[in-house]
């Protein structure tokens, strides 16, 4: 009931829309925007509802005086509501509420967004904000900061990684939430806030005036050669609107070092805006070369996009790295490079998110704007990058659907719709891009994911900074470090559950029976034992993540992001190490790039 109740006012919404909007004339499509803006993006929003629709086949007359008729039935409906409900109705309330049960049939991705969310989009593809320049977090009832952005004012001021902020001008920061901390600290550039800082190692409370600025969010979170080698190597987080214009700098740069190769991190890249994608592929492939297009239920959404320029790192070795959180705009690149055989994809699966997005104002003060799915995106070879299976909205799903999921995205490859690359090798459909040489995903253990949730590893580095503020970014973590780690998560009184344990707690509470929890608890109280025994070599087991991830959070804490690419990425990571082997061994790259096979086995 309360489903078709949403529905009908959604359709209420939009048959009032059209009366304000146009009267008693006919609809006629907006000419706002000559250029609409198109989104490549993995935003979405968890809304519920389910299908219920019949497949009856009708005349395009029919559908539309059909569709007509449900506007007037509809509008009747919110008429009465709004006028002869016994009760006051929110009335903006009901047309949000009605305006998300019209897409909750829909794809994911294809959203009602109001003005936090859509300056949230805005924000992450035009790569600027005004504020002070640091990431923060909500831990332990108090805002810290988690790291200043290189260069900005937070930075310069002296702002560290773990310091507490205690007080944002005159406001207390117990119990506050970071989405309020945030808009506190936010706001004009060339205006100053007061923070008050509680830092570990000092008592007294500290006072710092910071000037807000524009902070500019990068693309290209590094770019520079792997120790050791002549190789490139570039991170790539998202397509935003300075994208192609970072690259092209950075690519530029290394040129000028004359690196003989280069491998471009796509890993846990969301995408972003599609004409970045469309110029980041043509740094690479010869001008005139199809990079994508989008075909929707019209034939006038069949769009080309082609490479307009000469590419300024044409004919040298590349290789693309992608994982399952490589979507949408890199699944495009990723695509167009592979497709061309201008380069190997190394990795794991990708997200499989093919869709095409407009955004449409809803109202007139535009303080709601609809995110809706246009068309679907297709690489040179035919393939659609949309994966099936991550199409409909989250909630549809059934609690069985999770592993079908998996199941689909671990499908074998043999049972896959074949299609070529330019130069005829084999790549195959279904959704997202299957990469040339697989790198296993890590898996994480219990303790590991834990450690990281509960802050171990960030608080330990503040810790051992503020005690050892000498220490170089190329330092390692001796056994000492590590004894002295594992006593401070026994201080911190560290705890964590194993799926065994938590299933022993299930069936210890679904004993209900006195005699039979008599019967059963020896046995309980023996496997309880057993699996703490276990849980206490766990942290033997993991010393390899452990050390490293203890490194990582130092490294953060005193030579930022980059630090972390020069001292961890770059010199340990199983994918850049996987891409310098191949990029060494240029008989083996040729091959992969010749051979029909794919998922090859090295």
């Amino acid at each position: 009931m309360v489903r078709f109740s949403i529905q009908l006012f959604g359709i209420t919404v939009f048959a009032i829309a059209m009366i304000w909007v146009v009267g008693s004339g006919e609809a006629v499509q907006s000419n706002a925007s000559s250029e609409p803006v198109f989104w490549a993006d993995t935003i979405q929003i968890d809304l519920t509802g389910e299908k219920n629709k019949s497949d009856e086949i009708k005349s395009p007359k029919a559908k539309r005086d059909s569709f007509f008729r449900d506007i007037k039935k509809l509008s009747q409906v919110a008429f009465n509501i709004r006028n002869h409900y016994m009760e006051e109705v929110d009335t903006e309330e009901i047309i949000k509420a009605g305006i998300r049960g019209m897409l909750s049939d829909l794809d994911r991705f294809s959203v009602l967004m109001e003005p936090r969310s859509y300056d949230a989009l805005m924000e992450s593809t035009q790569g600027k904000y005004e504020g002070l320049g640091m990431v923060i977090d909500s831990r332990d009832d108090r805002i810290v900061i988690i790291s200043p952005i290189e260069g900005s004012p937070a930075d310069r001021r002296g702002l560290r990684a773990g310091d507490i902020i205690w007080k944002i001008e005159d406001t207390d920061t117990k119990g506050m939430r970071t989405s309020e901390a945030s808009k506190l600290m936010r706001g004009t550039a060339g205006t100053s806030i007061n923070l008050t800082i509680k830092r570990t190692g000092i008592d007294e409370l500290m006072e710092f005036e910071v000037n807000r600025a524009v902070i500019e969010l990068k693309s290209v979170n590094y770019s520079g050669i792997v120790p050791g080698t002549d190789i490139g190597y570039v991170r790539l987080s998202k397509f935003a609107e300075e994208t192609s214009h970072e690259l092209r700098e950075a690519i530029s740069e290394l040129n000028d070092q004359n690196v003989s190769a280069l491998i471009f991190d796509l890993r846990s890249n969301g995408g972003g805006l599609l004409d970045q994608a469309i110029e980041t592929a043509e740094l690479f492939l010869e001008k005139g070369r199809e990079v994508v297009y989008t075909k929707g239920k019209y034939a006038d959404t069949e769009r080309h996009f082609y490479s307009k320029r000469e590419p300024i790192f044409p004919d040298k070795p590349i290789i693309v790295l992608v994982d399952e959180g490589t979507a949408s705009a890199s699944e495009i690149v990723a695509g167009a490079i592979q497709d061309w055989d201008r380069g190997l994809i190394i990795g794991s699966d990708t997200y499989g998110k093919g869709l095409v997005q407009q955004i449409f104002p809803v109202s007139n003060d535009r303080d709601l704007r609809l995110k809706l799915t246009t068309a679907k995106y297709y690489v040179p070879s035919g393939r659609s990058i949309q994966r099936p299976d991550r199409q409909h909205k989250a909630s549809h799903k059934s609690s069985n659907d999770d592993d079908e999921d998996e199941d689909s995205d671990s499908m074998k490859v043999s049972n896959k719709e074949i299609f070529y690359t330019n130069g005829g090798r084999v790549v195959y459909g279904g959704g997202g891009i299957i990469p040339d040489v697989t790198v296993d995903r890590d898996t994480y253990k219990p303790i590991e994911i834990n450690m990281v949730r509960q802050s171990m590893f960030f608080d330990y580095a503040i810790k051992y900074v503020s005690e050892h503020p000498d220490v170089k970014p190329n330092f390692e973590v001796t056994d000492v470090m590590v004894e002295d780690f594992r006593i401070f998560t026994e201080e911190k009184e560290f705890s964590y559950k194993t799926k065994l344990q938590i299933s022993l707690e299930d069936l210890e509470e679904s004993i209900t029976d006195d005699n039979q929890r008599d019967f059963l608890q020896p046995a309980i109280d023996s496997l309880a034992s057993l699996i703490e025994f276990e849980k206490g070599k766990d942290f033997d087991k993991s010393l390899k993540y452990i050390k490293r991830a203890i490194k990582r959070e130092i490294v953060s804490s005193i030579a930022s992001e980059r630090g972390v690419y020069e001292e961890i990425v770059l010199k340990t990571d199983d994918g850049v190490r996987k891409a310098v082997e191949l990029l060494q061994n240029p008989k083996e790259y040729s091959r992969l790039l010749t051979e029909g096979k794919k998922k090859a086995e090295l």
